[in-house]
């Protein structure tokens, strides 16, 4: 089971009650970094990712989280937790009732009896993002965190794309990649204008896709594709988007926060969303 592992010297498992963690939780990884309240600082980050090819299942990743100091029988001072899903409706607030919250869902995507559905306002958008969940992952996370509430991984997305919009002259285009999916989101003078989620195979299914919004939207050459999520400077994905679009940078994270040291050597990009949750109304 691939491991990764940044701790400041400072980190103390006896003080979480002082401590805010942010937990990322999917049958592709489990995440988390914590905040040390005092210092506003990120202290710590940890992640655990099934073997190439396969991915966990519930029973799996409640074996990690009892392994897992950090994650047994503490109590913190906030606990925020991030289920990312491909499966999500977004329901402007004028036209949304919280009573049909499962019919807007299942309208798009079915009903499946092993999935939970929730609602996640987004203060910015003035909009509610509907999603479903796992209910035996949720069930896992509820025996170690029982007031956690879920969190769409689009919920800290938006909020960090409402930032960062304002410094973007008209598009701005925003590309998250998780392990079996990805969301490009597009921003036309600073009004959402576009989102979706795609599942792809191979990195030429996301160009595909990337180019064809690109062209439907009449996006122009100059503007900004901004990157988050799993990928890298010059990997198969940056490289192979360089040869169409000229203006490729990658997400960095901001808010009332600071980062340890140990951050300074690793893509902030990747995990922006553990990062930015603290920031959500």
């Amino acid at each position: 089971m691939p491991f990764f592992e940044l701790f400041d010297e400072t980190l103390d498992i006896n003080s979480t009650a002082n401590y805010i963690i942010s937990l990322q939780a999917g049958y592709d990884d489990l995440s988390f970094c914590i905040l040390d309240i005092a210092r506003n600082k990120y202290i710590m980050l940890r992640s655990y990712t099934p073997e190439e090819s396969s991915r966990f299942n519930h029973e799996q990743i409640s074996a990690v989280m009892e392994k897992d100091d950090f994650l047994t029988g503490k109590k913190y001072n906030q606990v925020h937790l991030i289920m990312p899903s491909c499966e999500f409706t977004l329901v402007p607030s004028p036209l949304y009732d919280p009573g049909r919250k499962d019919e807007y869902f299942t309208f798009n995507h079915g009903i499946n009896d092993n999935k939970v559905i929730f609602t996640n306002k987004l203060a910015d958008n003035d909009s509610f993002l509907i999603f479903a969940v796992s209910k035996p992952l949720l069930e896992v996370i509820n025996n170690f965190f029982p007031s956690a509430f879920p969190s769409h991984h689009l919920r800290p997305l938006f909020t960090h794309m409402t930032h960062a919009m304002k410094s973007e002259p008209k598009d701005y285009i925003h590309l998250h990649i998780e392990s079996d999916f990805f969301n490009i989101v597009v921003f036309r003078d600073q009004m959402l204008q576009y989102i979706n989620a795609f599942r792809y195979r191979n990195i030429s299914d996301i160009i595909y896709f990337v180019l064809n919004v690109y062209k439907t939207l009449g996006i122009q050459g100059e503007a900004t594709i901004h990157l988050s999520g799993i990928t890298e400077r010059y990997d198969e994905l940056t490289s192979s988007l360089s040869l169409y679009i000229r203006r490729i940078s990658f997400a960095v994270p901001s808010g009332n926060f600071t980062f340890s040291y140990v951050f300074n050597n690793i893509p902030l990009h990747r995990f922006i969303n553990l990062y930015t949750i603290l920031n959500c109304e």
